[in-house]
C-alpha cells in the first residue's frame, strides 16, 4: 500500500501525560480513568480518542459506500463508538472491544444495514483491527 497521507503525533507521560500532533492541530492532556486505577482527572484517554477517530472514519466510509450505491444520507447520520479496555482472556495484557451504533434518519433500515456491512469492509480503522477485535455493528 502506498500511503496518500501521514499523520504525525507524539505523547509523553503515558496515560497521565500529554499528546499532540506535530502540526499543532491537536493537543490533549491525558488522565487515567478511575476504572483503570487512575484519578479520573479532567484529561482524555486513548480510548476516547479512538472512539472519536473510529466514528469519523467509519462515517466517511459509509458516505463513500452510500455514494456508490446512490443512497443519500442525511446530515444527521451519526456513528457512535463504544470502545472498551480490559484484560485479555489469555492473561497476557490488555485488549479492546468496539461497538458501533449507526443512525441515519429516513434511510430504510435494510438499506442502511447493507451499507454498514459494506462500510465495515472499506473503513481503514475496521481493516486495522479486523483480526484482533470483534466489532459489534448496530443499526438503530
Amino acid at each position: 500500500m502506498q500511503a496518500l497521507y501521514h499523520a504525525y503525533g507524539h505523547a509523553t507521560g503515558g496515560r497521565t501525560g500529554e499528546g499532540a500532533t506535530d502540526d499543532g492541530k491537536v493537543a490533549v492532556q491525558f488522565s487515567t480513568p478511575k476504572e483503570l486505577g487512575g484519578d479520573g482527572g479532567p484529561g482524555t484517554n486513548p480510548e476516547q480518542l479512538f472512539s472519536v477517530g473510529y466514528s469519523a472514519c467509519f462515517l466517511g466510509a459509509l458516505k463513500v459506500v452510500a455514494g456508490k450505491e446512490k443512497v443519500k444520507l442525511p446530515p444527521e447520520t451519526k456513528v457512535a463508538a463504544k470502545i472498551g479496555i480490559g484484560p485479555r482472556d489469555d492473561g497476557k495484557g490488555f485488549g479492546i472491544t468496539a461497538a458501533l451504533t449507526i443512525t441515519s434518519p429516513g434511510v430504510d433500515k435494510v438499506v442502511l444495514e447493507d451499507l454498514v456491512q459494506k462500510a465495515h469492509i472499506v473503513c481503514p480503522y475496521s481493516n486495522a483491527i479486523h483480526k484482533t477485535v470483534d466489532v459489534q455493528l448496530t443499526v438503530a
